[in-house]
Parts: structure tokens; C-alpha cells; sequence
């Protein structure tokens, strides 16, 4: 058996930045024990596989450990490669999934998403998440994931947490955040549950991260960075239950799987 295989850096109009996602568009569904085997070998935060509609495509992403409900950066990687590679004529793709219809659109070499707008609300952070942590944060909130809210850019940018804690969190992971010094808002994501200690950049985070910082400053259109080592540039908008989700993709790689 042959598959396609596509490695995409998203959220950056630069190879090595931004966050690595492998793409793999089938022809039908494979049995999901090999979609999950493939994930694992390819060693990324995301491997995406998409099958085509009548009307569009259906997709679903895996990390190393376990299929997910929600991915942001691999459903960029895979607009990228339908819109480049596969169809350059088109200029939208619309995607069923887990998450429900997802639509990514090009114009330039911006992609824009539409996803579900997920506003977090406030919880009691359990005492675990505080200790892993190692940092006192300003406010805990939750929405798919814990969403912690720290009083400085700077305090997120030095967290160094202790992922054997976080692994035993509840949730899906973890995002940490702060108002920017240059940009409205910066942020981190752990997922160490998933086999993901730290997350380069994260699209699903900013279903929260979004109306969170719109409703907090103020605005609607706003410029996020994700600030992992590698790093991620992100344009967004909120627009009340769906929100728009902004960034570049670069090619790394073209190959074939042989099983």
C-alpha cells in the first residue's frame, strides 16, 4: 500500500518555524488501528487524514497516543496541501469532522479557518495544575482544555512545567496566556496526555483564547503569538459563536508511506 505523505509547517511563512503537521489525503478510510500507527511512526503533534464527499472532505487527526475531536494546525497543513497541490484552482475547502463543518479559505498566502467559538468559563484549578505549573497564575478558567491566565508575557515565556503532573490533568491539555507586549495576547499549549508535552502552535486553543481576549481588551480583530521555541504567528477574529482563525503555511516535505 502506497499513501501519500505531506509535512507542513503551519501558523509561519518559514520552514523550521511554526508548527510541523504530516498530511496524508486516502482515497477511503483506513482501519483506524493504521491511521493510529502512522501517527505514531510520523512523531508529530498531528497527523491528518482526510477522505473525499460528495461536497467536500472528511477529516480526522491523530496525535502520537490517540485520535483527537479538534486540530487547528493540521487542518491548516491540509488546506494547504488541497489548495496547492491537489486543486490549485480552488480557493475554499470545507471539512466534516468531529468538530462539525470546518471551512478554510485562501486569499494570497493567508488561510483563514471558520471554527466553533469555545469560551472559556471560570473553574477552581484544581491543586495539581497549580503545582505543575510551579507559577501562581491570575485566573483559571476551562473550556475544552484548563486555561490559565498569568499576569505577564513573561510569565509564560519561563514556565517550565512538570509534564508527569500534567499528564494526570483531566482535561485535554493545558493553555497558558498573558496580554502581549507587542502583540494582544500571547500563549502556550501542554497536552502531555495526548503525547504532546508542548504544543509549537495551536489552533483549537484559540477557540477560547479568542473570545476570551476580544471580550478582555475589547476588540474584535486581534494578532496572537503562540510562544513556543519555535514559535507561531496567528491572525484572529471573533465573530460571537464561530471565530476566524488566521495564518501561513510552508512546505517541508513530499513522500510516499509504503506498508
Amino acid at each position: 500500500m502506497k499513501i501519500p505523505l505531506y509535512q507542513i509547517d503551519a501558523f509561519t511563512s518559514r520552514v523550521f518555524g511554526g508548527n510541523p503537521a504530516a498530511v496524508c489525503p486516502l482515497e477511503r478510510w483506513l482501519e483506524d488501528g493504521l491511521m493510529q500507527a502512522i501517527a505514531m511512526e510520523n512523531n508529530l503533534s498531528e497527523t491528518a487524514f482526510f477522505v473525499p464527499l460528495d461536497q467536500g472532505y472528511h477529516i480526522r487527526w491523530f496525535t502520537p497516543a490517540s485520535e483527537v475531536d479538534l486540530c487547528g494546525h493540521a487542518t491548516l497543513a491540509s488546506a494547504f496541501v488541497l489548495l496547492t497541490y491537489l486543486d490549485p484552482t480552488m480557493t475554499n475547502v470545507s471539512f466534516q469532522s468531529r468538530s462539525g463543518l470546518l471551512t478554510v479559505s485562501k486569499k494570497g498566502d493567508l488561510l483563514s479557518m471558520d471554527f466553533p467559538s469555545q469560551p472559556p468559563v471560570p473553574c477552581r484549578g484544581p491543586a495539581k495544575l497549580i503545582e505543575a505549573l510551579g507559577k501562581k497564575p491570575s485566573k483559571v478558567l476551562r473550556s475544552q482544555d484548563y486555561f490559565v491566565l498569568f499576569p505577564s508575557e513573561e510569565d509564560v515565556r519561563t514556565l517550565d512545567p512538570d509534564m508527569l503532573l500534567l499528564k494526570k490533568i483531566g482535561l485535554r491539555g493545558v493553555t497558558v496566556t498573558a496580554k502581549g507586549k507587542n502583540v494582544d495576547f500571547v500563549s502556550r499549549f501542554f497536552a502531555p496526555k495526548y503525547g504532546v508535552n508542548e504544543d509549537p502552535v495551536t489552533g483549537s486553543a484559540h477557540c477560547a483564547l479568542i473570545p476570551f481576549w476580544a471580550k478582555k481588551l475589547g476588540k474584535k480583530d486581534l494578532l496572537a503569538h503562540q510562544v513556543s521555541k519555535r514559535g507561531g504567528e496567528l491572525f484572529c477574529r471573533d465573530q460571537g459563536d464561530r471565530v476566524i482563525i488566521s495564518g501561513r503555511a510552508v512546505a517541508y516535505m513530499q513522500g510516499i508511506i509504503s506498508i
